[in-house]
């Protein structure tokens, strides 16, 4: 017998800590590997982490609504002595980010400055000054056992500077606004509590404002052509695939297009340089009733738009039934927002930080249009509402990407294949 410790899993790109929402197991339950243990929640998902090992759970060491660094021991069970030993040691390597980032000092240090909403809001309660922190994180990416362990050492006082309301500047507006009173209760008023995805968005929006300069534009398109050819085959295409053609699909394929054209546009900002990604992973933004997942579609370049609109189908159905897995939730590069499917007809959007742009595509509607020929004809319109990080990307590139889209879309026609 022997007792082994379960890590705190990385959840996604740039991850670098997790809650725990919810222990599905107690100590003295017989797990096997592979077995959801625990419900985690971060700024990307809500997803079961499996056991690591087959065996007894002895100690829940991370307690429902705790956050923890990725490493960070949350579980300890208690094996049989023929469990492999991959997986321990690959555990243990995780658990040690102290001693990796020593062996690495002075290398990697590209997220220095990239701080997570419970660094920021913990730095700021005690007068840390994050610029004398070494993270130990992945990049040198400073994380909440970095600051923790600070706290409870006793030392912040030597990491702060005299001119402490300097330090804090970067926190005033959550600082006003945890001060801020509640606003007053009338008879009727419903007060709804904040749940753990709700909590999870609202930190990645807040980050993707406060650090994203948002620049925006918009195209208008003519897809008469293409709404026609559409609604010819969705009919057949529904019998023949059993699963259905959507508009959107055939956004997703030309964005797709368009992208490889002009790959500065999938592109992210990584503090003193801009990662060009080869992979082309278009995010699509899926909602419940109250919540936003933001789900991928990996090498969607390389799909057809049948195979684009049965990937949108089965995301939106695991949303719903809720097994999206933090898998279907990495990897993104893009992100196309389907705004019409409410009505919408122009919008700005926020990008899905590390992302440098995010692509609204709107309502589509009949409008008098005057034609080349100077007669007016009604003709089905659209609106693609573009997004974009300053840093990383310039109106010229984006005017050029859109126009390109705008193209691809007003050539689709009954001469198309969706296959």
């Amino acid at each position: 017998m022997a007792i082994e410790q379960m890590a705190m899993p990385q959840l996604g790109e740039s991850v670098t800590e997790g809650t725990i929402s919810k222990w599905l197991v107690s100590p003295g339950d017989h797990v096997n590997k592979y077995d959801p243990i625990a419900e985690v929640m971060t700024d990307k998902v809500n997803a079961e982490v499996p056991s690591s090992f087959t065996g007894t759970i002895t100690e829940l060491v991370g307690e429902e609504g705790q956050t923890l660094a990725v490493g960070e021991i949350i579980c300890k069970i208690e094996t049989e002595k023929t469990e492999t030993q991959e997986a321990p040691k690959r555990e243990e390597e995780q658990s040690t980010p102290a001693n990796n980032a020593s062996h690495g000092a002075g290398k990697d240090r590209s997220n220095k400055a990239r701080y997570s909403p419970a660094v920021l809001r913990l730095a700021g309660e005690h007068g840390i000054q994050l610029e004398q922190v070494e993270g130990t994180g992945a990049g040198g990416r400073i994380t909440r056992k970095d600051i923790q362990k600070i706290i409870d050492s006793g030392m912040q006082q030597r990491t702060e500077t005299p001119k402490a309301a300097a330090v804090q500047a970067p926190q005033e507006p959550k600082q006003q606004q945890k001060q801020a009173p509640a606003p007053a209760l009338s008879t009727g008023d419903i007060e709804i509590p904040v749940t753990g995805v709700r909590k999870a968005i609202a930190a990645n929006m807040h980050k993707s404002k406060t650090e994203i300069p948002h620049a925006w534009t918009m195209m208008e398109v003519d897809v008469t052509n293409m709404t026609a050819y559409r609604n010819s085959i969705k009919d057949s295409f529904k019998q023949k695939e059993g699963f259905n053609l959507t508009f959107f699909a055939f956004f997703v394929k030309a964005a797709a297009q368009a992208l490889k054209e002009f790959p500065q546009m999938n592109s992210m900002w990584a503090g003193d340089k801009i990662v060009q990604k080869k992979d082309i992973n278009i995010s699509i933004a899926v909602a419940t009733e109250d919540s936003l997942f933001v789900p991928v579609i990996k090498h969607a370049d390389e799909k057809t738009i049948k195979g684009i609109a049965r990937e949108i189908t089965d995301l939106a159905k695991k949303v719903r039934d809720g097994k999206l897995t933090a898998d279907d939730m990495q990897g993104g590069t893009f992100t196309v927002n389907n705004t019409g499917s409410f009505g919408s007809v122009q919008s700005m959007g926020i990008i899905n930080h590390p992302q440098a742009a995010i692509l609204q595509v709107e309502s589509i509607v009949k409008r008098p249009v005057v034609m080349n020929n100077g007669m007016i004809a009604v003709r089905d319109m659209v609106n693609l509402c573009l997004s974009l990080d300053h840093r990383v990307l310039d109106g010229l590139v984006c005017g050029r990407f859109l126009g390109r889209v705008k193209e691809i879309l007003e050539n689709i026609d009954e001469n198309t294949s969706v296959y």
